[in-house]
């Protein structure tokens, strides 16, 4: 029984860059705590105390927005190209996943500003988290997937196992 799944010629999982570590916000946390008492403890002392007030609410806006950032690295992306179509599959931060599938026989892959994948008058963004370097090397590498999956293989007669196929290289009677 032959083997009916399609190959897969290109897969790939992407995610957003985050290059500072759980660990390392909770030492930058700390620095910026001790950053802010160390200005805003002698300006309490000599009477502005609602200086005390605004450096807590920098130090609140910082961890939210770090906690924000770590929520959004959440979201991912996987593309898959096999024989037949593409298919990205999307996860948001919260959870919800979202599949596209586009035929590969249309596939075109325009690179720009973003990287969008296009088949039969449908379009999907890829990529949009990534940086612009890292969105073009996907880019270059799903086109040069899709360049070798349409490229003609041939079969040659003498490239099968059985010797009935083999080449006849004797030129003598």
């Amino acid at each position: 029984m032959a083997d009916s799944s399609p190959a897969i010629h290109f897969s790939t999982s992407l995610r957003p860059h985050r290059s500072l570590p759980p660990e390392g916000f909770k030492w930058l946390i700390r620095a910026v705590v001790i950053a802010n008492l160390m200005i805003g403890l002698p300006l309490y002392l000599l009477g502005a105390w609602p200086v005390m007030g605004f450096m807590g609410l920098d130090v609140a806006l910082l961890w939210w927005l770090f906690q924000r950032n770590y929520l959004d690295a959440r979201r991912s992306e996987t593309l898959v190209l096999t024989d037949y179509e593409l298919i990205v599959d999307r996860t948001a931060p919260d959870g919800e996943r979202e599949q596209h599938r586009l035929d590969a026989y249309w596939l075109k892959i325009e690179q720009g500003e973003r990287l969008i994948a296009t088949s039969r008058g449908n379009r999907v963004v890829i990529g949009r988290f990534l940086a612009p370097a890292v969105r073009q090397e996907v880019g270059e590498q799903l086109e040069a997937a899709l360049a070798r999956m349409r490229s003609p293989r041939f079969e040659h007669p003498w490239d099968r196992e059985d010797d009935a196929y083999s080449p006849n290289t004797s030129f003598m009677p």
